[in-house]
C-alpha cells in the first residue's frame, strides 16, 4: 500500500513538473511572438519605468499633471495622488484575493493562490512614491505624448468600480475594483503587455510571467 501511495505521489510530482515546464516554455514563446500594438507615433518625450518582481510587474509613471488627473479616482482609495512631494505613481493589476492580502510572500495562502489560478475578480493597486533612491535604476521606456496619453487612458479604463477601503499595505497606497477576471492565462503580467500595446509599444502577444514581458520587449529592441 505504501509503495502504491509513493508511486502515485511521484507520478503527481512528475506531472506537475512537466505541466509547469510546458507553461513556462509557452510563456517564453508568447513573449517572443509580437502582439498587435496600436498605431501611434513614437517619440521620447515621456519616460516610464517597469518594476519587476519575482512574479509581478508594475508600472512606474511620472507624476505629471496629466498622470495625476488620470488617476484622480485613486483619491477615493486614500492615495494622495495630488500631494506635491509625489514624483511617481506605481500601478499594477492583479487577482483581488491574492493581491489585496499578500503584502509579502509570507502572507500568501493556498486558498488565495488557488483562487488566483482558477479565476478571481481583479483590482488595480496604486501607490505614490517620491524620488527614486540612489542606485535604483529600473528598465525605462520612452514614449511620445500620444503614446503616453493612450497608456494613461488604457490603465485608467481598467478601473471599473469602487475603492476597496480595507485593503492596502502602506499609508499611501490603495486598491480599486478593476475590469476583467484574473486567472492562470490572464495574469498581472499579460495586463502589463496589453497596456503597452494599447500605447503602441510592441510587447509580446502573451506574457504571463515577468520574464515573458522582458522577452517581448527585448525582441522589440526595447529595454526590459
Amino acid at each position: 500500500m505504501l509503495r502504491a501511495v509513493l508511486r502515485g505521489l511521484r507520478r503527481a510530482v512528475t506531472a506537475l513538473g512537466l505541466g509547469l515546464g510546458a507553461f513556462l516554455a509557452a510563456a517564453a514563446l508568447g513573449g517572443l511572438i509580437p502582439g498587435r500594438a496600436a498605431d501611434l507615433p513614437a517619440g521620447d518625450t515621456v519616460e516610464i519605468a517597469l518594476l519587476y518582481g519575482p512574479i509581478h510587474v508594475d508600472f512606474l509613471l511620472p507624476a505629471t499633471d496629466e498622470t495625476r488627473a488620470a488617476f484622480g479616482f485613486a483619491a477615493g482609495a486614500g492615495v494622495p495622488v495630488g500631494h506635491p512631494d509625489v514624483r511617481h505613481l506605481m500601478v499594477g493589476w492583479g487577482a483581488r484575493e491574492f493581491y489585496t492580502t499578500a503584502g509579502t510572500f509570507a502572507d500568501i495562502t493556498a486558498a488565495a493562490t488557488l483562487r488566483a489560478v482558477t479565476g478571481d475578480a481583479s483590482v488595480l493597486r496604486i501607490e505614490v512614491i517620491g524620488e527614486f533612491p540612489p542606485g535604483f535604476d529600473p528598465p525605462r521606456l520612452r514614449l511620445s505624448r500620444d503614446q503616453y496619453a493612450a497608456l494613461l487612458s488604457a490603465i485608467a479604463a481598467t478601473a471599473d468600480g469602487p475603492p476597496i477601503p480595507t485593503a492596502g499595505f502602506t499609508p499611501t497606497d490603495g486598491f480599486v475594483t478593476a475590469a476583467g477576471r484574473f486567472h492562470l492565462f490572464r495574469t498581472c503580467n499579460t495586463w502589463v503587455s496589453d497596456m503597452l500595446r494599447a500605447a503602441g509599444i510592441p510587447a509580446g502577444a502573451w506574457t504571463p510571467t515577468p520574464y515573458a514581458v522582458r522577452l517581448g520587449l527585448w525582441r522589440a529592441g526595447l529595454p526590459g
